[in-house]
């Protein structure tokens, strides 16, 4: 357990909050970046940053306000003097949350130097008087399982008890009240059809023996549950429904199983409406009380980039047709929703490539987009899973069909921004296709859990991660104009840094003001008529800019139209000379037809004539021998005698002779 909890991640407080200053390059440490802040952050970022730096480490703002008139120290008085009574802890779970919006990959480029043995600790008290930091009072943590010792971001193995399930990949997976539940799958081109379960909090596995359904209104008849593999598993209220899949002999469409966790039964659940035809490797998202099915292989290796949704109150098939350029067909991809309302896929494979696309589909308009995607990009894969929490995406896994995706990515739903969580070396579970990956809870934390794949052997591995881009404080982000505008951050090493030279003053400044839940210190709330009518000022300003935009809105809509009746125009004239073509090409069409009724005419007058011409010749032929007879009698008749001995006939009087 010891090279687990190296990583700066891993950090309890005070720890991680001075691991995160020394990163952001607030203190003289060694590991302190060397970076400029004011080109690492944003004015309103780093003014935040300071104040909260001051309120952790100094307490509630005792300083008098700075005599000079510097914008860049008065704005950093202000900043500090606002946020009141704000305790220590509290500023430093900002601190390091909004270090963590800016930069959600610092922990992982932080300074191996930072990297100490950690142990989370209990915050008993920690609190400021007279411009000093007391001590912590630390407890060690000592519980079973993956004990207290977890760093964040990197992937452990946890101690597992209990009969392992076989290896395998292209099985299902889901987690229900600290349970995760493995169902079918692949095992050396043979399909699973066995249910176990892992106990998140003791760690133990243990196989569930299911029973086949009997005879009820949902499933008629009992049925038997054959292997399948390339499935989804959704848990829904108390079931665990199984989603479509391969299987030995294929159904002509999908089939919905439900394995009732009270009663240990499978079924078969009867569906309404136009089913989709059957398929492995799509992927199927909850979205409130429907599943929303995308894509996939059907049992011919077809390809599949349909869209179709299950009412699961009615049981009831849709078919959608969104509008837009759908993803190109493809199976093994990855699925999630945004704010109920935005489908993302990502990646996937076809016959021939892997995707590193992303989609979404707006549930609501039912159109398809392509959005822009930032940040560190992930290589094309297929067979890699995602699990989201928050508006955070985390992609384990995967593969181009020659080696496994090594890197553990996560993207902001909302700013589409990818970046590493980290990376694993290695031919390893973790880089392999068809793993499967669920977020579950320890200790009060969410964490990530693996478990499976294939990377040229099968693997039954349980690997555990517990992400650091959620705070266990549920926290509001919202701006509001600060009293006076100042783009400074102060050096809190270097009091007499020229901090002025560094960030220019701006006129319009905005400070990201942190609104905490079950928090007693008083909200960041500019005051006095000065900072009423900057914040009037500031309105009018976007306003006015706003208003700008909506001209411009309008002007580019009227040339839009005038283009669009231009094309209508130009379309009319274009259907007017292709209806005249298509007269002239009639009138043609019709004087071609009788031109080859004519021919056909002319055709068989022209064999009548042959005829007549071959009879003309034979009669001639025969009036040709006739007259030849005719001549022969004449001539025979003047000569008989000569005739009569040519012929060979005797002369008539032959006794005389």
């Amino acid at each position: 357990m010891a090279t687990m909890a190296r990583a700066s991640s891993g950090l309890a407080y005070p720890e991680r909050f001075y691991a995160a200053a020394s990163y952001a390059g607030f203190d003289e440490s060694p590991n302190s970046n060397s970076k400029d802040i004011g080109s690492r952050f944003s004015n309103d970022v780093a003014l935040i940053l300071y104040a909260l730096y001051q309120q952790a480490t100094i307490g509630p703002c005792n300083v008098p306000k700075p005599s000079s008139w510097s914008p860049v120290e008065q704005g950093k008085w202000k900043s500090w003097q606002q946020l009141g009574n704000m305790i220590s802890t509290e500023a430093m779970r900002l601190f390091v949350k909004i270090l963590e919006e800016e930069e959600p990959g610092w922990y992982s480029r932080a300074s191996s130097s930072v990297l100490e043995p950690v142990i989370d600790v209990q915050m008993n008290s920690i609190s400021a008087e007279n411009g000093s930091l007391m001590e912590t009072q630390e407890k060690d943590v000592v519980s079973e399982g993956l004990g207290s010792v977890v760093v964040y971001d990197q992937w452990i193995s946890p101690p597992i008890t209990g009969q392992c399930p076989k290896a395998r990949y292209e099985h299902g997976a889901a987690v229900v009240q600290d349970k995760m539940y493995i169902y079918g799958g692949n095992h050396n081109g043979r399909y699973l059809s066995d249910l176990h379960v892992l106990d998140l909090r003791s760690w133990t596995w243990s196989k569930v023996d299911a029973k086949v359904g009997s005879k009820s209104v949902e499933s008629p008849s009992p049925v038997n549950i054959g292997p399948c593999a390339g499935h989804s598993l959704i848990p829904w209220e108390n079931k665990l429904l199984s989603i479509a899949g391969h299987t030995k002999d294929p159904s002509e469409t999908i089939q919905v199983k439900a394995f009732d966790l009270q009663t240990g039964a499978w079924s078969m659940l009867k569906t309404f409406g136009k089913a989709p035809v059957s398929r492995g490797g799509q992927s199927v998202t909850l979205v409130g009380t429907t599943l929303v099915i995308f894509g996939g292989q059907d049992a011919k290796q077809t390809l599949l980039n349909d869209l179709h949704i299950l009412d699961l109150e009615t049981m009831t098939w849709d078919e959608f047709d969104a509008v837009g350029v759908p993803p190109s067909p493809r199976s093994d991809h990855a699925a999630a929703v945004h704010a109920e309302r935005y489908l993302l896929i990502f990646g996937g494979g076809s016959h021939a490539t892997c995707f590193s696309d992303l989609h979404v589909l707006d549930l609501q308009a039912m159109e398809w987009s392509r959005p822009t995607q930032q940040g560190e990009m992930p290589a094309p894969r297929a067979g890699h899973a995602g699990v989201t929490v928050g508006e955070n995406w985390f992609i384990v896994g995967g593969g181009d069909n020659k080696s496994g995706a090594s890197e553990t990515v996560v993207l902001n739903m909302s700013t589409l921004v990818w970046s590493v969580v980290t990376s694993v070396q290695g031919r390893v579970p973790l880089a392999s296709e068809g793993l499967s990956l669920v977020v579950g809870s320890f200790n009060g934390e969410d964490i990530l859990v693996s478990f499976g794949g294939y990377n040229g052997r099968y693997n039954s591995e349980v690997n555990v991660l517990k992400p650091s881009h959620k705070s266990t404080l549920q926290s509001k982000i919202m701006e509001s104009p600060v009293p006076d505008s100042v783009s400074a951050v102060h050096n809190a090493t270097n009091p007499t840094r020229d901090l002025e030279s560094e960030f220019e003053v701006g006129q319009e400044g905005k400070i990201r003001e942190i609104v905490m839940d079950n928090v007693d210190s008083e909200p960041m709330k500019p005051k006095g008529e000065e900072t009423s009518e900057r914040i009037i000022a500031t309105l009018k300003a976007e306003k006015e800019e706003l208003e700008s935009s909506l001209n411009k809105e309008k002007l580019q809509s009227l040339q839009i139209k005038q283009e669009l009746t231009e094309a209508e125009t130009r379309n009319t004239d274009l259907y007017k000379e292709l209806q005249s073509v298509r007269g002239q090409l009639a009138a043609e069409q019709s004087r071609c037809f009788k031109l080859e009724v004519d021919v056909a005419e002319l055709r068989q007058k022209l064999q009548t004539m042959e005829t007549l011409q071959k009879e003309v010749e034979l009669l001639q032929r025969q009036k040709a021998a006739s007259e030849q007879a005719a001549l022969n009698a004449k001539q025979r008749q003047g000569s008989g005698g000569v005739w009569g001995w040519l012929a060979g006939s005797p002369p008539q009087n032959a006794d005389e002779a």
